[in-house]
């Protein structure tokens, strides 16, 4: 059997941080991490077909979105209780109705905005499941369903508070019936940025905010009280979205020129993606206006060009961004100037 590397939205190094914290820091949250960090192992890989964006059938498929939400009650068995179906009303489960509608936003984006139906382009089903596991400190795609933890209280809150960790993991699925970027090295970086860049598109599409006025933060609110910072990650300004005493500062680069070249987290995926991270706040602030218009729908572009490969690096998919801007806004348009000195400002291009 084949397997693949967990897409969670929660990086190994913080996971590892509190795990590693003194027993009367985070008296909850340290077993709590360590639960997490052992469950970042690998699961069976989605069959091939899917991956590639077979069609289910020769059908139209059906536009709505088609949600199911399930109840782990606490346990790792998967999916759980069916507690909230497509049309149903709320619960007074926050965690249940926070994944319905978090669902649902990402659903609408997509098709709105890319004409997309579902993840996959052909009304894929959404699911998922919450109240996942004890305390557990993570949200994660795992080829076929959303998983929510309820985190553990000290550290981390519920995991469906966030809708861009929603629309974050969605984008996983989506990265996966397109271009299928190996979760390894820059193009691994490159797989957990598209979650990243998506992931805020979906809440600022949501909630209507232009580039100027979106955080570009991701997981914001996620952290309790307790921790000294506002995100898992910055887009706007990498390695600043924490910097607390115990579990230390937010190590993401937002240049080449702090390149972290590791063996740990599949190469540093979650770390080195910054980088493009970064590019991408450069060249959408720069075209101003709304995101998901403008370097957004050029990244939709890359993303779905037969010229990015799965074990395509940082340089060849700035390369493909350009002449993707290039030919939906046209050569020497203020777009593509923007989006190839985004690239050449944290190092990429030359």
């Amino acid at each position: 059997m084949t397997t693949v590397p967990l897409r969670s939205v929660v990086p190994p190094y913080l996971l590892r941080a509190i795990a590693d914290a003194p027993a009367d820091a985070f008296p909850r949250a340290t077993p709590a991490a360590r639960t997490a960090l052992a469950s970042l192992g690998a699961v069976a890989a989605p069959k091939r077909e899917a991956r590639l964006g077979v069609q289910h059938t020769a059908a139209a498929p059906d536009r709505s979105p088609q949600r199911s939400v399930f109840d782990a009650h606490g346990t790792t068995t998967l999916p759980g209780t069916l507690v909230r179906r497509e049309g149903s009303t709320d619960t007074g489960d926050a965690a249940v109705d926070e994944a319905y509608a978090g669902l649902g936003a990402t659903h609408a984006f997509w098709l709105d905005v890319f004409d997309r139906v579902s993840i996959d382009g052909a009304g894929l089903p959404l699911v998922a499941s919450v109240h996942y596991g004890s305390d557990y400190d993570n949200a994660y795609w795992d080829g076929t369903q959303m998983v929510f933890g309820d985190g553990d209280g000290e550290v981390f809150r519920r995991f469906t508070i966030a809708l861009d960790v929603i629309g974050h993991e969605l984008a996983h699925g989506v990265t996966q019936y397109t271009a299928d970027l190996t979760y390894q090295g820059q193009s691994g970086a490159l797989n957990e940025s598209v979650s990243d860049v998506f992931g805020s598109l979906v809440a600022q599409y949501t909630a209507g905010q232009t580039a100027e006025q979106a955080t570009w933060l991701i997981g914001e609110g996620l952290f309790t009280p307790a921790v000294h910072g506002v995100a898992l990650r910055s887009m706007k300004a990498p390695g600043t979205a924490y910097d607390d005493p115990v579990l230390g500062k937010d190590p993401q680069p937002a240049t080449m020129a702090d390149y972290l070249d590791t063996t740990e987290d599949s190469g540093g995926v979650h770390t080195n993606s910054g980088i493009p991270n970064h590019a991408f706040y450069l060249a959408a602030t720069a075209i101003g206006g709304k995101a998901w218009e403008g370097a957004g729908a050029v990244w939709w572009d890359a993303l779905t060009s037969p010229q990015v490969s799965a074990s395509i690096d940082f340089a060849g998919f700035a390369r493909v961004t350009v002449s993707a801007a290039e030919a939906r806004f046209g050569a020497g348009s203020p777009q593509a100037s923007a989006i190839g000195d985004a690239w050449r400002t944290v190092g990429v291009l030359s």
